[in-house]
């Protein structure tokens, strides 16, 4: 399941077994370019493979939020300056499933409120059709919901990986039950 992945910044524990990725996260980690606040910070943790074409990348993870901006997802890279991360942030006391786009050096944001039960176990799913990516999220027995149909210029070939941050927090630990790369999902939006 984690074949010819790497880190791009490791964190200091980390481990795979049973096909099961565990790590924790350094404190002050993150991956933000400047808007609004002003900061860069690409410290966080990605666990990543390069990826060539269209794809659908799918996690399966959980983690402890108890921190200010807390995260776990997946994130694509182009480079320091084009890239998107997406999964659960903690924010504002409650969890959100969040989405940044990174483009030219300039992040955007994009949240939506989850209920409490979505921490317990939240599914990812980021499917590159071109230069789209498609964002999708769901928990417990629900369907997949869209986040997100964003740009991002791209080359044929992309790091994609599980990625974690806790930027106020002391650490974060968090377990992928499941990470898989496939063939993109069908371009149809709608049922």
């Amino acid at each position: 399941m984690f074949e010819g992945h790497d880190w791009y910044n490791p964190p200091a524990e980390w481990s795979v077994e049973g096909g099961v990725l565990r790590f924790t996260t350094l404190a002050e980690t993150d991956f933000w370019n400047n808007t609004h606040y002003g900061f860069r910070h690409g410290n966080g943790h990605v666990f990543a493979r390069p990826v060539a074409g269209d794809f659908s990348a799918e996690a399966v993870f959980s983690a402890e939020y108890v921190a200010l901006y807390d995260q776990a997802g997946v994130m694509l890279r182009v480079d320091d300056d084009n890239w998107l991360k997406t999964g659960i942030e903690f924010t504002d006391g409650l969890a959100h499933f969040s989405v940044v786009v990174t483009r030219a050096d300039q992040s955007d944001w994009s949240v939506i409120p989850l209920p409490a039960e979505a921490m317990a176990e939240m599914q990812v799913r980021l499917t590159r059709h071109g230069d789209a990516l498609r964002v999708q999220y769901r928990f417990g027995d629900r369907s997949w919901a869209m986040a997100r149909l964003a740009f991002l210029d791209m080359p044929e070939s992309v790091a994609v990986g599980p990625a974690a941050c806790s930027p106020i927090g002391a650490g974060l630990t968090v377990q992928f039950q499941r990470f898989a790369i496939g063939p993109a999902i069908s371009r149809d939006l709608h049922d």
